[in-house]
This record gives structure tokens, C-alpha cells and sequence, in this order.
């Protein structure tokens, strides 16, 4: 049982004709826009924008109709993926290495739906090492910043010879933090280390989570008021 398949197509229950949809990026959030394509093919009338190459080329490949920000007023339904989802719904994103403009897209969006299975559910974030993506620039400089709060740190390589780079044209250091009690003070401390861009701390954004499970359930947490 593919049980991300079965996740991300339950997400689709929430698209009408008319949505400005945004597609996350990832192996769960592929699923979503695989089947959102048959929906598009069978009638339903969306735009789209996408959080990464990956995701607006495959968009692409099913006829998703992808539009630039600067066509749209606002993005009504954003689908995507986590890597870690805490009780209170704070994310871990960025494995995939599109969190920045992850990120965007979803303070853009009315409604942020995160889809997961249910090894992504945890105590405590901070078991998935947390991306923060840094420019260029006076690398090992930032990354020395960013391990005084408390972490271990990798560059992280596309293969042993070449370090990976975002859409962005930036590198990721993949943190080692152990477990996060304080996800909103950490967000913000990175944050303000020049040299950092973003981190994959998502905060505060995602007030509903898709969970699948491996018997086929699907459980639906919402943010509490």
C-alpha cells in the first residue's frame, strides 16, 4: 500500500473550479499533482503556481495550467509535504530543498494543507536534521553562526564532488539540533544571522495535517484555537 499515494489524493477533496492552487514540492506532494492532472483532464479549471522546478515541470507534463505571481491577487489552497509535524503542527520542511520558496507560497495561501504519513508525526522536532539555506558567500562564516545555537552542521552535496544548490542558487546546511523545545525562538535566531536566508522551521502556518497510515486511515489534525 502506497501510502502516500492515498494521503496526498485525499488533499484533492479540498480544490474547486476557480482555485489558485499551490503545489508543493516532494515525494508526497508529487502524488497530489499526479492527481490533480486527472482532474484537470476530466474538466476541473485551476491555475497553479509551484514551490520548485521539479514540481512546475511535472505540473507541466499534466497540462496543470502554471501561472507567475505577478498573475495572481492571492493562492487560495496550498498543498504540500513536511518532513517532521509536532502536536501544535510546527513543521520541519525543506528535505526535498525547496523550503524557501515553500515558504512563500505558503504565507500566500489562505490555507495551507500539509499531507504526511504517519512516520512524520513526532514528540518533538529536531530528529530530521533542520535545513537552513545560506548564500554563498562567507559560507563557513554563517556556518559557524549557525552551529553557536547549539547544532552540528553538513553542507549538503548533490554528490561527493559537488555541493547541492537551490533553485535559488543557494547551499543548505543540514543542522543537527536534537530535539527542538523552542521552535519559534530558534526560527527567529536563525533568522537573523546574516548570511541566512531561510530555515525549514515552518511556524504557525499549517492549520491542517493530513496523516496517512499504513491500514489505509487517513487522520485529519486541526490547529487548535
Amino acid at each position: 500500500m502506497n501510502v502516500k499515494k492515498i494521503v496526498a489524493e485525499s488533499a484533492v477533496k479540498y480544490i474547486q473550479d476557480g482555485m489558485v492552487v499551490g503545489l508543493g514540492s516532494g515525494t508526497t506532494a508529487h502524488w497530489f499533482i499526479k492527481k490533480l492532472g486527472q482532474m484537470v483532464e476530466d474538466g476541473l479549471e485551476i491555475k497553479a503556481v509551484a514551490t520548485s522546478v521539479e514540481s512546475e515541470v511535472l505540473a507541466k507534463e499534466l497540462e496543470i495550467p502554471i501561472v507567475n505571481f505577478e498573475e495572481i491577487d492571492q493562492i487560495d489552497v496550498t498543498v504540500d509535504g513536511a518532513d517532521e509535524v509536532d502536536p501544535g503542527l510546527n513543521l520541519i520542511k525543506g528535505g526535498g530543498g525547496a523550503l524557501l520558496r515553500e515558504k512563500i507560497v505558503a504565507n500566500a495561501c489562505q490555507q495551507l494543507i500539509i499531507i504526511v504519513d504517519e512516520t512524520k508525526k513526532v514528540k518533538h522536532l529536531g530528529t530530521f536534521p533542520l535545513p537552513v539555506e545560506v548564500v554563498p558567500f562567507a559560507l563557513s562564516l554563517t556556518k559557524k553562526k549557525v552551529e553557536e545555537l547549539g547544532c552540528k552542521s553538513e553542507i549538503r552535496m548533490s554528490d561527493e564532488n559537488h555541493r547541492y544548490r537551490t533553485d535559488n542558487g543557494n547551499f543548505i546546511l543540514d543542522c543537527e539540533f536534537g530535539n527542538i523545545s523552542h521552535p519559534q525562538e530558534l526560527h527567529q535566531q536563525l533568522n537573523m544571522i546574516p548570511g541566512v536566508v531561510d530555515n525549514g522551521l515552518f511556524i504557525n502556518l499549517a492549520p491542517r495535517v493530513l496523516v496517512g497510515y499504513k491500514n489505509g486511515n487517513i487522520e485529519t489534525l486541526k490547529k487548535s484555537e
